[in-house]
Order: C-alpha cells, then structure tokens, then sequence
C-alpha cells in the first residue's frame, strides 16, 4: 500500500476509487454493497486481472498481444480434453495436475510462437498475435465443434469458486501473482530489460541486451498468465467453450493503458495496473446493478480508452 500511494499517478487512481465508490453509495447503495456483490467483484477481477497483467507486460516492451483471450480459452480447453478424457466428475487429484500442467504448456506454446514470430521472423507484434487468435479460433472451434465441455471434479472447481477465511481464492492467486510479478520487475535483471527494451530496443541491444530472448520470455509469460486466466474461468463456470471472455480483449488494454503503462513501451507499474482494474470492476459492476445495455456498455468502455489516451497525450505534451 506504501508502494502505491508513494507514485503520484497512483494517488490519483485511489482518488478516482473514492470517488466511484461515493458514487455508487449515491445511486445505488443498498445492491452495491451487499457481501454477494462484493464477492462477486472479487471473483471476477482475477481472470481480468491476470488477462490484463498478461497484457502489460508485452507493452512494456512497445508490442502487443492480441491473442491474450484466445490463449487463455485453448488452454482451458485443453485441460477440459484431458480432464474429461480421464473419467471428468470423477477424475482424480492426479489427473486435474496433469491436466492444468497440460494446459499451462499448451498456453506457454502459444507464447513461444508468438515470440518467435516478432523476435526471429520480425512480424509485427499486432499481426503475429492476430494471427495466432484467429488460429487458435479455428482449431478450437473444431476440435470442440462448437459445443461446451462441462462437468469438472469439486477439487478442480475450487479454483474458481472456493474461498479461505472468507475469501475468494482466485483473488488471493491474483494477489500472489501480482506480487511475485512486482518483485521481477523491480528486483531482477529481467525486469530491468523489460524497461530498457522498451525504451529503446537498439540501445538494449547495443548494452548487451540479448534482445530477441527477451521478447520470447516476455510472450512465453504473458501466454502462460493468460493460461492462469483461463484455468479460473473454466473452473468458475464449470464449463470450457473457445469464445469465453471474449468482451474482455479491449478491457485487459484499457485496464493497462489507465494503469500508467505506456502504449509506446518502457513505462508500466503492477501497482497501477491493480488500482485500475478496481476501477473498472466498480464501473462494470455499477452498470450491470443499473442494468445498462450490454452493447451500450462496450461503447462507454471505448469513450473511456479514448479518454485516456488523449489526457495521456495532453500530458505527455504539457511536460514537453
């Protein structure tokens, strides 16, 4: 929390918190601050959470991943397959291991194709991840054709829906990876070329940067975050279907962008990014209580992205 309130951007994100919160007390208080709702905001801001994290780290470093969500519903998927190729309901503790190990690989395969693709072949990131999205569409599409795989064991379906103390457990694995992710940032080599790479990618290279191997680690972490967003959402609905989540690829950049981190790379906080998913979790969470039209919704979410990056762009240009 010191860590927070010391970055001045920061401070002006739990401004903005406060000030959402004494909206809701204003015009909607006695539905938003029920316990259900609360725990219900606490379960779902993981699975964005990790999608958005997932997110940042590839911007830091000036790239993009547009296939965060498709990665994340291959990866559920693939657990489903071995999961239910196991005996489903009745599978045992051994088997849901081997599945999510299954699963986390597959997403790690994705990010290492991802990574290879910018770093060795030099796609474009924005084109070498719109590719693998649309890949990943087709081959989950038929290999499910369509249908839900449902039906998962109670040891799995903690995941996404058990609670310690009270609390829900996707948001205290949230919590770790947030903070584990922090500390890489903050406290190892690969944290600081992360920055270096995103402020100048021949500087770094010049420093002695092995670049390519970077970009390659920075994909290969944010597919397997995503394969941790996609491990909750299957266990919280039960269920794996390959378009779960998709509303949530302009959010994971709206998410990042208010958070501080720079479209442009070499600037991006775990802190910030954690105060503006609470934001947007209250406003989504408030629009749904007010029952505003979903489509209605998307469109505030773009106004709000817009929004940003022009005060962003008002201030970079005041600084100058």
């Amino acid at each position: 929390m010191n860590n927070i309130l010391r970055n001045r951007e920061n401070l002006s994100l739990v401004i903005l918190v406060v000030l959402l919160l004494v909206l809701m007390a204003i015009l909607n208080p006695v539905r938003f601050f029920r316990i259900g709702n609360l725990r219900s905001m606490a379960s779902q801001l993981p699975e964005l959470g990790m999608l958005s994290l997932g997110m940042m780290v590839v911007m830091v470093t000036g790239g993009i991943n547009l296939s965060v969500i498709a990665t994340a519903n291959f990866a559920g998927i693939v657990t489903a397959i071995v999961v239910q190729a196991a005996g489903g309901p009745e599978a045992s503790t051994g088997i849901v291991l081997v599945a999510v190990v299954a699963g986390l690989a597959a997403a790690a395969m994705v990010g290492l194709a991802n990574g290879g693709l910018v770093a060795y072949v030099g796609v474009s990131p924005i084109l070498a991840t719109l590719g693998m999205m649309t890949l990943l569409n087709g081959i989950m599409t038929v290999a499910t054709k369509g249908y839900v795989i449902s039906g998962f064991p109670e040891v799995f379906q903690f995941v996404g829906n058990g609670r310690i103390l009270g609390v829900p457990f996707p948001l205290l694995i949230m919590i770790a990876v947030f903070w584990g992710f922090s500390v890489v940032q903050s406290r190892t080599p690969f944290g600081l070329e992360l920055y270096l790479l995103g402020t100048n990618e021949t500087a770094a290279e010049y420093s002695g940067i092995r670049t390519r191997r970077v970009l390659v680690k920075t994909y290969v972490l944010s597919a397997l975050l995503s394969g941790i967003a996609g491990l909750i959402m299957i266990s919280r609905f039960n269920s794996a279907k390959f378009d779960y989540g998709e509303s949530y690829l302009l959010i994971t950049v709206l998410a990042a962008v208010l958070g501080g981190t720079d479209v442009y790379g070499g600037f991006g906080k775990t802190s910030g990014l954690f105060l503006s998913l609470v934001i947007l979790q209250i406003v989504s969470s408030g629009l749904n209580l007010l029952q505003v039209n979903a489509f209605l919704t998307r469109a505030i979410w773009g106004g709000i992205l817009v929004a940003v990056m022009v005060a962003n762009f008002l201030k970079q240009r005041r600084t100058a």
